[in-house]
């Protein structure tokens, strides 16, 4: 399978905050040191994982400042920077890049509900506004529009830097048009732990994940398997795993993901409002299935 030039295991990274709310840079630094451990192949800051709603324009700085100089050049470090405000997302991809952000995930515009020309035209300004590769973020589910497959194929047809989509739509039929019709340097990425195999058996370049923040080892060594050909190792972790990735999304992301790897000892587990502690349904569910693969201490996260 063909390597593009955004592939593989891409980690969607949590934002620690200590009790009192403040950043935890300290924890953000080990988080980063743990994906260099684990294999992680890109780090993704800002995203919707890490409650890049609650940010400020300054803390989303010192965030993928932090993580660019903890990754050190061991790591390629992409960031959240989108905005449902055009001219915000080109201010915030613009700081992104000057903070040393090797890329720009940049999310669909949320709520307000683009056409596919308003889509085609936020994108173009985003384009012409930096120079690192950007990454659309397609998750309908979140924002409450889709953008079509024709439109990201015009957009990565039309602006070289546009190289990746992370599809997150669930939509099977619509992910395959894509995979059929995009240019042959378009990465498309599974915004879905649990579809990372079945995309990447119909052409897809790997996952922008959440279970990476717990398991990156695991993670890794699944898209591994699946460039190899290695169909039954692929399956074997994926089934291992799928309880995890579908329990992830058991209440809103990050609340699971950040409760678990709390327990793990990488991080607190607070989040910002209005983020919540999981219900104790949720957190025996968790526990259950931390106990079932082991992941109770951080030195265990990257057995397989």
């Amino acid at each position: 399978m063909k390597r593009r030039q955004i592939s593989g295991s891409i980690v969607a990274l949590v934002t620690p905050f200590k009790h009192d709310g403040e950043i935890d840079l300290a924890a953000l630094r080990r988080l980063v040191q743990f994906h260099i451990e684990g294999g992680t192949d890109v780090l993704i800051p800002c995203g919707t994982t890490g409650e890049s709603p609650t940010l400020s324009d300054d803390e989303q700085r010192r965030i993928i400042e932090t993580v660019v100089e903890a990754a050190d050049g061991k790591i390629r470090v992409m960031a959240g920077a989108g905005s449902n405000n055009t001219h915000h997302a080109v201010a915030l991809s613009r700081a992104a890049e000057k903070a040393g952000a090797q890329g720009i995930l940049s999310v669909g515009p949320y709520y307000n509900k683009p056409t596919q020309e308003g889509f085609f035209q936020h994108y173009a300004h985003i384009a012409e506004a930096v120079s690192v590769p950007i990454m659309i973020y397609n998750v309908p589910g979140r924002t409450g529009s889709n953008i079509a497959p024709e439109t990201i194929i015009r957009l990565a047809q039309k602006f070289s830097n546009i190289i990746a989509v992370k599809e997150a739509s669930g939509n099977m039929g619509q992910i395959m048009e894509l995979l059929r019709d995009r240019p042959e340097e378009l990465a498309v990425l599974s915004g879905d732990d649990y579809l990372t195999l079945p995309m990447m058996a119909l052409g897809g370049d790997g996952v922008v994940s959440v279970a990476a923040n717990q398991v990156p080892r695991v993670m890794k060594a699944l898209v591994e398997a699946m460039f190899s050909g290695n169909l039954a190792e692929a399956q074997r972790l994926h089934s291992t795993y799928l309880n995890l990735f579908n329990l992830n999304f058991i209440e809103s992301n990050p609340i699971p993901v950040k409760y678990t790897l709390s327990k793990m000892g990488l991080i607190g587990e607070t989040c910002r409002l209005p983020m919540v502690s999981p219900s104790a349904n949720a957190m025996a569910k968790l526990d259950a299935e931390m106990k079932r693969l082991g992941l109770s201490k951080a030195e265990l996260a990257g057995a397989l």
